[in-house]
This record gives C-alpha cells, structure tokens and sequence, in this order.
C-alpha cells in the first residue's frame, strides 16, 4: 500500500495518548495512528495481515510450552531451550514481507554461544537440515543460507490459495518441525550418526503437506 504525508489538527492530549501507546508498543507514531484508523475504517493493512498472521500462529504453538513466544512489529520471536550442557538457548524469528508474493518472509534461527563443541554440533544440524530439506524437494538448496551459529530460510508463499489461518498454520507447522527435529539432534548427542538416523526418521514422520509448501 502506498504512503503519503498529511496534515492533521489533532489535539495535544490525543497526541500525547497516542505517543504513549506507540511507545508501549515499540512502534511509531505514524504507524499506530495508520492502524488505528485502518482498523476504524474496516481496512486491511499489511500490518494487521501480519499481526493476525502472528496472533494465529502463536494460538498455535503455544500449547508447546518448550517454546517462549513473543510478538512485535512485524516479528515474531520464538525461544527453545536444547538438551545440552548448560541447556543453551536457541532463538527463532519470523519476519512476513509486508507486501503479499511468491516469497512469504524468512525464519532464522541463532545461538549465541563460544563453546567450539556446541558451534560444531549446531553446524552439523544444520547441514543435516539443509540435506533434508534438499531432500524433500530440490529447490529449496537456494533457500538456506549457513553462517557460524545463524541459519536463515526464505519462506515461499503456499501455492494454493490459502487464506492466513492456513498460512498460519504452514508457519507453525515448520517452526514446529525445525524445533522437533533440533530437539531430537541434541537429545542423541554426542553419538553422531545415531542422532542423525533419528533425527532424519522424526523428519519424514513429522512432514506435512502443509509445512512442505513453504
């Protein structure tokens, strides 16, 4: 949607109001005036498409209580502690594309960490993700990008017409899967080559047509 610059009068204590909403928000002024008045007009906003998106997603996923949901503008932030010395955290975030196309928006996930074994041990994850992922349909090689302790996805929009309720459900669905499959890799851990049998079997156990989409 385009944006322009108006000019409002507006009365100091409504500013002031708003002001304080914004800030308990973490948005901007303009950007809760745009939704307020977006949302009195019955209209939808990329914004609001985005935080229905989130709302649902975190309905979802939160009977997980392994999982630590938070939402803000535009992002969704999602933490998960592993199996693993001194149970590390591992950090996920949802960024949707404001405007609707083929590309929905990208997960990443990091862990913030100095330990040489657990860097190793993160690493093969993802590798293995990745090989999996390849696996389960080739065009997804150019999705996934590696460095260090970070991983980032790009998310495709579902193929068929879904509206945000099932899309919502793909994007839990995935975050579920990759956070399953950590879970299952560092619970198997140090013995490689049997927390990677595992991890590849609750994989292709746990795959959905849905989660396959994006």
């Amino acid at each position: 949607m385009k944006k322009s610059v108006y000019s409002l009068v507006l009365m100091d204590d409504v500013v002031s109001a708003i002001d304080r909403m914004a800030y308990e928000q973490g948005v901007s002024r303009s950007a809760l005036v745009n939704r307020v008045l977006a949302e009195y007009a019955s209209l939808l906003t990329p914004e609001h498409r985005i935080r229905s998106l989130f709302d649902t997603v975190c309905e979802m996923l939160e009977p997980q209580s392994v999982l630590q949901l938070a939402s803000t503008e535009g992002v969704l932030t999602l933490r998960s502690s592993l199996q693993y010395k001194y149970n590390p955290v591992m950090r996920y975030t949802v960024e949707i594309n404001r405007e609707a196309g083929e590309k929905l928006g990208v997960l990443r996930a990091c862990l913030r960490t100095q330990n040489a074994a657990l860097i190793a041990c993160l690493q093969s994850f993802y590798q293995l993700w990745v090989a999996l992922e390849t696996a389960s349909n080739p065009a997804l090689a150019q999705e996934s990008s590696v460095s260090g302790t970070k991983y980032a996805r790009v998310l495709s929009t579902p193929k068929e017409h879904a509206d945000g309720q099932e899309i919502a459900e793909c994007i839990a669905g995935y975050v579920g899967l990759f956070d399953g499959c950590m879970k299952c890799f560092f619970a198997n851990m140090p013995q490689m080559s049997y927390a990677v049998q595992q991890t590849e079997q609750y994989y292709w156990n746990h795959l959905t047509k849905e989660v396959a989409q994006l």
